[in-house]
């Protein structure tokens, strides 16, 4: 008896079956809510997007808290003595220091993309705010009106960066460049360490001005009221405060006792000020620190026209000072972790913070390296650091807060200092001098300035120097003779590999370059210069070149004067019996050129797709004129 057998087809299902399967789903679809949940989906990527805070927590856990709220203490402990000591720096109250480390990190927790940042005041900017509003409204005089236009310029500050991040122009804040910032930060720093020499010499006059001379002659000119107490403790505490730097540097793992460093020297010397009663040899302490939080300070904003260019003015330097500073160090601590940070989401996270903290009696901040590589090397895992920082922040406003009113000047003139030789990169300065010159110009033209003149001064004379030296590189555009590598297809510069060798009566040369109004002559002169020399090289007739070879596959964009200038070219060209020829030229170069009708001019059949191409079109053509030659000799 046969025996049966039952073949089972369970293989991938036929075309048909599938189209029946697709026109069911979408005549009959089994989940009438699939479209709903697709735009809910997508609605929730948007608000995760715009808002990064809801990209993060729903994955958050009770592990990753634990490690950022380590982190939020550890950068807490820097947070008020830097708090105070910046702010004393901005000539404004010390308990506003203190309140701008406890509403914008909030903020920016909500609207940041950075999981390493902690958010906080600079000195930088915080010396640039009092010298630039304190010029017209001293704040000694008016210490109200002050503090009031300090908080404008933040709102100020707040909107410039808001702007920038919902237009997309981040580009603004790379024309400060390596350099300007490497100089800047150098000067700054400079000028801020000889200022706290009032506090560290206990001196009770002093001058507005920042620039070093006018600092250095306060600080003889009152040699009469020099403490040596007050220089003894101030010396103790910096050496104390350089000696967990260094161990630092030695034994990285050994960063809390730098972090913890400055918080130590807050305490040690709030308990010598009030058992020493230091006030009575000459030491002068923080003084009234009054515990509470505030209220709101958006009433206080001025906006008369009288003070609003000095608003304005300081809003707008300090908030590109800052986001250059505040996304330069998110952008390298996110790379050590092979991570990315959106610029432009970072602009909007620092304008919100400045506005709201505008409104609540905060002044500037942004993300100060120091305390952002202490929330990396204390192990934060979220921005939920500056959550906890924040919330420890407002527990010591509320009652923490009158403790360190004994808090001594000097002490924190110590911190400053510090914190100062730290920005102080001779190392990087060298380094500019070994590899470009002329960025070592711009560094020095910023530090210089900012040192000896003043510190917007300073910055707009090295950003002035470094958009000159762009505007050489822009105007005066690199061009090259190309030749051939033996055995290969490839076509290289003559200067830098002088074995690639050239073809008899061609002439190629690559342009890499926009060309437009403000080159266009110079690329003329240029083009011209090359053909002189190589005839000059040939010690053969004038006409030697009889075909110039033009790359343009490096040229993105052309006006209509670069079009001018390439007719003239041509025209000159032609005089000398000499055929031009593009190559490759980009869509939007040919489409301009088309329109342009110069394509007529020139012709179609000189453009071409490649050198290879080109060179065989005017070999053949220098062929056929030869043959052409050798009949007509043979018919004389």
């Amino acid at each position: 008896m046969a025996e049966s057998h039952s073949v089972n087809f369970s293989g991938p299902k036929s075309f048909s079956t599938k189209l029946k399967s697709k026109c069911k789903e979408t005549l009959f679809p089994d989940d009438p809510f699939k479209q709903f949940r697709n735009e809910k989906h997508r609605a929730i990527k948007a608000l995760q997007y715009f808002i990064p805070f809801f990209e993060w927590i729903p994955n958050y856990n009770l592990k990753l808290l634990r490690y950022d709220v380590l982190a939020g203490i550890t950068i807490t402990s820097l947070a008020i003595p830097q708090g105070i000591s910046y702010a004393k720096l901005a000539s404004i109250p010390p308990i506003i220091g203190l309140y701008s480390s406890f509403v914008p990190p909030l903020v920016y927790a909500v609207f940041g993309s950075s999981k390493h940042l902690a958010v906080g005041t600079v000195a930088a900017c915080s010396l640039l705010i009092a010298d630039t509003i304190g010029q017209k409204v001293p704040p000694k005089k008016d210490p109200t009106l002050y503090l009031h236009l300090v908080f404008t310029a933040t709102f100020f500050t707040g909107i410039f960066q808001t702007a920038l991040g919902f237009l997309r122009l981040g580009i603004l804040v790379d024309f400060l460049s390596h350099s300007t910032i490497t100089g800047f930060m150098g000067g700054t720093a400079i000028i801020i360490c000889l200022q706290q020499l009032k506090g560290l010499f206990g001196l009770k006059h002093f001058t507005t001005k920042t620039d070093v001379v006018s600092v250095l002659h306060a600080v003889f000119s009152n040699r009469k009221e020099w403490r040596w107490e007050s220089a003894v403790i101030g010396i103790s505490f910096l050496i104390f405060l350089q000696f967990t730097r260094y161990l630092k540097n030695r034994k990285p793992k050994l960063f809390w006792v730098s972090a913890m460093a400055p918080m130590v020297t807050v305490v040690v010397g709030c308990l010598f000020a009030y058992f020493a009663h230091a006030e009575k040899h000459g030491i002068q302490i923080v003084g009234d620190l009054r515990k509470g939080i505030n209220p709101p300070s958006i009433g206080y904003l001025n906006f008369k026209s009288e003070y609003l260019t000095v608003t304005v003015k300081a809003g707008i330097i300090t908030a590109l000072i800052a986001l250059a500073e505040g996304i330069a160090i998110a952008r390298s601590f996110a790379i050590m972790q092979n991570e990315q940070i959106d610029g432009n989401k970072e602009m909007i996270a620092f304008g919100l913070m400045n506005i709201v903290g505008s409104f609540t009696s905060c002044y500037l901040t942004t993300g100060p390296f120091s305390k952002t590589a202490v929330n990396f090397n204390a192990g934060c895992k979220t921005a939920m650091s500056n959550v906890v920082m924040s919330f420890c922040m407002m527990l010591v406003l509320l009652f923490l807060a009158p403790l360190f009113s004994y808090t001594p000047l000097v002490a924190l003139s110590a911190i400053i200092m510090s914190a100062m030789f730290g920005l102080i990169n001779y190392e990087e300065a060298i380094l500019l001098f070994k590899v470009d010159k002329l960025d070592f110009s711009i560094c020095m033209a910023a530090f210089l300035g900012v040192a000896f003149i003043s510190m917007d001064i300073g910055l707009m004379l090295s950003v002035g120097l470094a958009l000159l030296r762009t505007l050489i590189y822009v105007a005066r555009p690199a061009t090259c003779k190309l030749g051939k590598i033996s055995d290969s297809n490839l076509y290289l510069d003559t200067e830098q590999y002088q074995h690639a060798q050239g073809f008899p009566g061609i002439l190629i040369l690559q342009l890499g370059s926009p060309i437009y109004f403000a080159n266009c002559n110079y690329i003329r002169e240029r083009v011209l210069r090359w053909i002189r020399d190589e005839q000059a090289l040939s010690n053969s007739k004038p006409d030697v070149i009889e075909h110039v070879l033009l790359d343009l596959s490096g040229v993105s964009t052309i006006d209509m004067t670069g079009i001018a200038a390439f007719r003239e070219i041509l025209r000159i060209l032609e005089a000398k019996s000499i055929k031009m020829k593009l190559i490759n030229p980009r869509i939007g170069v040919m489409d301009k050129m088309i329109l342009s009708k110069f394509i007529d001019v020139i012709g179609k059949d000189s453009v071409f797709l490649s050198i290879e191409d080109a060179i065989d079109a005017c070999r053949f053509s220098l062929q056929k004129e030869k043959h052409q030659n050798d009949l007509s000799d043979i018919s004389a």
